[in-house]
């Protein structure tokens, strides 16, 4: 089984951008970095992510992409990307996290799936670039300090 040392894992937030065409500045960043992460083979999602993904694109009222089109990158993203199955270790974690760390259960279990899988970055707007909890290390993508760790 591969470490996820050299994976990092991305958010929901950060897969949305690059279909969002409201904030060009983060769009186009969201793009960049997702896309290297791609050719590098180091870029992880949670199953988590992908049903927020889908359910975000999907309502609204400004719908980004029909249902349709949302599962097609689902499966797009699945296809690119290692996938990261939330279990119950990781929400057990996940609830520890968001006692101890005061994070939303949410950002919880992204953060869990990431810790107990090895991967030492999660891509993502939620919390603040450069922030480590543990032995994870939050990196936001529209920081004006940002660069993919090597």
């Amino acid at each position: 089984m591969r470490n996820g040392l050299d994976d990092i894992l991305v958010d929901t937030n950060v897969l949305v951008y690059v279909y969002d065409p409201r904030d060009h500045r983060k769009q186009q960043r969201a793009v960049d970095v997702l896309g290297q992460l791609i050719d590098r083979r180091a870029a992880a999602v949670s199953a988590q992510c992908l049903s927020e993904f889908f359910s975000v694109t999907t309502r609204g009222l400004r719908e980004l992409l029909s249902k349709a089109e949302a599962r097609t990158k689902v499966e797009g993203i699945a296809g690119s990307c290692r996938v990261v199955n939330v279990t119950d270790a990781i929400v057990i974690e996940g609830c520890r996290g968001a006692v101890q760390h005061g994070l939303s259960i949410w950002d919880a279990l992204i953060w869990s799936a990431a810790k107990l899988n090895q991967i030492r970055y999660v891509l993502t707007e939620d919390a603040r670039h450069g922030r480590r909890i543990e032995t994870v290390t939050f990196l936001d993508p529209f920081d004006p300090s940002f660069a993919l760790p090597e």
